[in-house]
């Protein structure tokens, strides 16, 4: 009878449901480990999530810890996000035994950093550059005190990066990451594992679809500025019809998309709902001002959508930007809009071939094996 093996799992959030970009990846690998006879010790902090049956049914053991939120977790030198994951009792757990742990995002490194734990494997679990995304954060927020606090977390978060060289490897989402790493920190145990999502084959729909969509969290500042130059700059100057869906969008949002007959929202959609409209589109569209990480929204519409317009920072690193169409401008946007409205799409051998070499979970998570528990 084979024996298990077990491993500590430390989470930012509560990774189900699995339904923005962060718990994506931690949710499916949890998930693949479970059918791999591996035992999964997860420690979760929680912050507005519920406690979950789902993970409880897959894992050996579930502890949540409140995150430490206020203003002592803003005055300290750590990052906020790091600071405010602090738990004794987290730390107690880890004790009681010597099985690897794996720290999802860098949110979780201050525990990695107790002394208790020097002599024990870690592994980070790379999700971004944090100090480049929340730089961007920076630079696209317009409320004062926000901006501010970006300002400060990503310096904080520059500061703090260098303690990734005290865990045994990190584990980056793309090529762009681990290239960056790899040039600051002289090839020092960074390898790349693609990230773990919830498809395993295309799901592409024939025929020609009658809308462009966007998707994404709308309370995010870098999401709500994509959207509001999709409106502005490409539709508002033509008429073809556009879906904005997402979570929570601002009322000011709201107001925005209601002044354009050919532009509608759909918001806080259940995920059949979502992969609905994904592909029941003919036109994807995905822009991002920042090249880090993997934007899962796009694995998931290379999987589920038709055709997917994306700026070049939207695959820079990923190995994905063959199965896309670069617009990197609003005209460039609108020509490839009208290239392609009246095509069906026919690139669906190319997709298959390269998502199933590079996004094969089952693959994947034979590696993630071998480097965490080998």
């Amino acid at each position: 009878m084979q024996e298990h093996k077990h491993i500590h799992i430390v989470s930012f959030d509560i990774p189900f449901p699995a339904n923005y970009g962060g718990v994506i990846d931690v949710f499916y690998k949890i998930k693949y480990l479970s059918e791999q006879t591996v035992k999964i010790h997860l420690h979760c902090f929680e912050y507005g999530r519920e406690h979950s049956q789902e993970l409880e049914n897959i894992c050996e053991s579930v502890n949540y810890y409140p995150r430490k939120t206020g203003l002592v977790s803003h005055l300290s030198k750590q990052p906020y996000i790091v600071k405010s994951r602090s738990s004794e009792s987290l730390i107690q757990n880890l004790l009681k035994d010597d099985y690897p742990i794996l720290f999802e995002g860098m949110h979780t490194l201050g525990v990695g950093l107790d002394k208790r734990l020097t002599d024990r494997k870690k592994i980070y679990r790379e999700s971004n550059i944090e100090h480049h995304y929340y730089h961007h954060l920076y630079k696209a927020e317009k409320k004062p005190f926000k901006k501010f606090f970006y300002k400060i977390e990503s310096w904080k978060l520059k500061q703090f990066e260098k303690n990734i060289l005290k865990f045994d490897k990190t584990l980056v989402v793309s090529q762009a990451d681990k290239d960056y790493l790899e040039s600051k920190y002289l090839k020092r145990n960074i390898i790349y594992l693609p990230s773990f999502h919830q498809n395993t084959e295309l799901n592409i729909k024939d025929g020609i679809g009658n809308y462009a969509l966007y998707n994404g969290n709308l309370s995010v500042v870098e999401n709500i500025l994509a959207v509001e130059y999709l409106i502005e700059q490409v539709f508002s100057k033509i008429d073809y019809p556009f879906v904005v869906a997402g979570l929570n969008p601002s009322d000011e949002l709201k107001s925005l998309i209601a002044k354009y007959s050919n532009i509608s929202l759909k918001s806080n959609l259940s995920d059949e709902e979502m992969t609905d409209l994904i592909q029941n589109a003919q036109f994807n569209i995905l822009t991002t001002a920042q090249a880090t990480g993997l934007k899962l929204k796009l694995l998931n519409t290379l999987y589920q959508g038709r055709y997917c317009i994306v700026n070049d920072k939207m695959v820079s690193g990923t190995g994905l930007a063959e199965l896309c169409i670069i617009a990197n401008s609003a005209q460039e946007i609108i020509e490839q809009i009208e290239k392609y409205s009246s095509s069906e799409f026919n690139k669906i051998g190319d997709r298959k071939s390269i998502l199933k070499s590079l996004y094969n979970n089952d693959k994947n998570i034979q590696k993630l094996i071998q480097l965490c528990l080998d």
